[in-house]
């Protein structure tokens, strides 16, 4: 039997499963879901192969990395960031993080996800085992060494793949799930055109350097109103190409007056009293749009991945 991140084993005795029993139920505590999918994936997914050898340097969001004494898997199984790369401020994301916002736009077995930042491939196997064999994983990472050691650690699963290129494209696959793990300015018109009606894009609203927001958008079938919540506040290294310094100081002053009131995501008319927030092309509005958004409660002590 061939061993795989997704699906563990051989004749080698697996050292972390008992680790992983633990670490998915403090994970899915962490995310306050209790959606036994979403745990059946945490306890599955070894880490052990996306972080590479140990000792291992591990962090709380905004806290200094601490190194761990030795390579026992233990100090893997932690809701901690992991990093990929100390010197560039790289991590496998917070996991009760990421638990909590693939609760949020609610996964589905057979849908076909595109994620932009796969980094080591971590989250990108998760997302694996949450569509399961009947769906499809297109992963980007622009970081030529991450996505090399990416398509290592996914060689044994057939239905991802990864492509070392930037995932702000006009040629994306259309998608149902669009999950983003490098902050923006700006949500790519990109993505939203990849978006099948009822897809989903969930990605952070936070420009390098500055604690945003994840949010999560709704391709309704009329495009000029779209639903659009934050599930939680966020902070990740930025997206290429999505940067803007401007932006950036305006959506710091937009949070400080708070950011659970936003309803929908407008791409047509002028800002009206509404607006939260306004890019070039798109705003942010207060008002709902004409169809429910995903009921998950925002979360707000959530906030670095």
């Amino acid at each position: 039997m061939l061993s795989s991140p997704l699906f563990p084993g051989g004749d080698m005795e697996d050292r972390s499963a008992k680790y992983r029993v633990f670490y998915a139920q403090l994970i899915c505590a962490a995310a306050k879901t209790a959606d036994p999918r979403i745990e059946e994936a945490f306890r599955t997914v070894r880490r052990e192969p996306f972080v590479g050898p140990g000792p291992w340097s591990i962090a709380l969001g905004g806290h200094p990395y601490v190194v761990t004494p030795d390579d026992d898997p233990a100090f893997l199984y932690q809701n901690t960031l992991l990093a990929l790369d100390s010197a560039r401020g790289l991590n496998i994301g917070m996991p009760g993080a990421h638990a909590y916002w693939l609760s949020g736009c609610a996964v589905r077995e057979g849908e076909t996800v595109i994620q932009i930042g796969a980094g080591s491939g971590y989250y990108t196997a998760i997302l694996a085992h949450l569509v399961g064999p009947g769906g499809r994983v297109h992963a980007y990472e622009i970081d030529e060494r991450l996505a090399g050691l990416a398509r290592a650690n996914l060689k044994g699963i057939a239905h991802a793949d990864v492509r070392d290129r930037s995932g702000i494209a006009s040629d994306l696959p259309k998608a149902d799930v669009i999950y983003v793990c490098a902050g923006a300015a700006q949500p790519a018109a990109e993505w939203l055109d990849a978006l099948r009606p009822g897809g989903r894009l969930v990605f952070p609203l936070a420009p390098e350097g500055m604690l945003g927001g994840m949010l999560m958008i709704t391709r309704p079938d009329d495009d000029a109103v779209w639903p659009a919540k934050f599930l939680s506040r966020a902070q990740f290294i930025g997206c290429a190409g999505l940067q803007d310094a401007d932006a950036g100081r305006r959506l710091a002053d937009a949070f400080a007056r708070g950011w659970e009131s936003v309803q929908s995501l407008r791409r047509e008319g002028a800002p009206d009293q509404t607006c939260w927030f306004a890019g070039e092309g798109w705003w942010l509005s207060t008002a709902p749009a004409p169809v429910l958004t995903n009921p998950t409660p925002s979360h707000a002590d959530i906030t670095q991945a």
